[in-house]
């Protein structure tokens, strides 16, 4: 009990710190609209590895594995294909079924932006599944690690919540999938790419996955017919779609290591 405690207070703490820090430190607002976001996004990024230095130096006194030390090119080969396939497929039957369509397109310089959304996704992927997820992960086991940083990452989704059911298993499931990449390929980079690819291409692309909302987009694309299939004004994080091919992908990964472990059993 005691040592379930102790990871509850780790937990907290360290996210109240990152989030109460990120809170205190101002971002200039004499900039312009590109130049603030980076910085928005570089600084969380920045409090996430100061934090995760100090817990684990200071607090923990151990050096947790972070899967960050990957120099396997097939897995960035691999995240890329997951990332684009993930992304295309599902947009790709949105459209096909006419439920997505592109209304007009805008003239968008997305260097800066696309790096700030690079910047972002680390600092998603190393607040949820990195130190809080090995440390769980190594002192309890990893189904406690999953539910909780699963949590955490439908947590600070919170747009989802008012979208609805969908949308929430929208999240969860990717966050699932997401856990399932690292455990997989044993790479944080992994889930960081796929998830990037995700956001670009959605996000900055095609304008049908939420962002910060002085993200700006290519494509105006529009959602039509039914709700349950086109994600309605949510467009495809609404979207049923994005649920079936987030479990399929699932289902296939989760066959993969199993099997992985299998081998290494044997």
């Amino acid at each position: 009990m005691k040592k379930i405690f102790k990871t509850i207070i780790k937990f907290i703490t360290f996210f109240i710190i990152w989030a109460v820090l990120g809170g205190l430190i101002p971002i200039p607002e004499k900039l312009s609209p590109p130049m603030w976001r980076f910085l928005a996004e570089l600084e969380p990024l920045i409090l996430i590895i100061l934090i995760t230095y100090a817990y684990m130096k200071f607090i923990d006194k151990e050096k947790y594995d972070l899967k960050l030390k990957d120099t396997n090119f097939l897995n960035y080969l691999s995240a890329f294909i997951i990332g684009n396939i993930w992304i295309f497929g599902t947009i790709g039957i949105a459209f096909g079924i006419k439920v997505l369509k592109i209304n007009n397109s805008n003239n968008t310089f997305l260097l800066v932006w696309g790096i700030s959304l690079f910047l972002n996704t680390i600092m998603q992927e190393l607040l949820t599944r990195g130190y809080l997820y090995q440390m769980i992960k190594k002192n309890h086991n990893i189904i406690a690690a999953v539910i909780t940083t699963t949590c955490l990452f439908t947590l600070m989704h919170g747009g989802a919540f008012e979208a609805g059911i969908l949308a929430i298993l929208n999240v969860v499931t990717m966050s699932l999938l997401m856990t399932m990449l690292i455990e997989y390929y044993n790479s944080l980079w992994v889930p960081i790419i796929v998830h990037f690819i995700w956001n670009f291409i959605g996000g900055l692309i095609f304008g049908v996955v939420s962002l910060a909302s002085d993200y700006p987009f290519i494509y105006n694309t529009v959602s039509s017919g039914n709700k349950i299939i086109s994600g309605g004004v949510f467009k495809i994080e609404g979207s049923i779609i994005v649920a079936v091919i987030n479990i399929v992908l699932l289902f296939i990964y989760g066959f993969l290591l199993h099997n992985k472990k299998t081998k290494i059993s044997n």
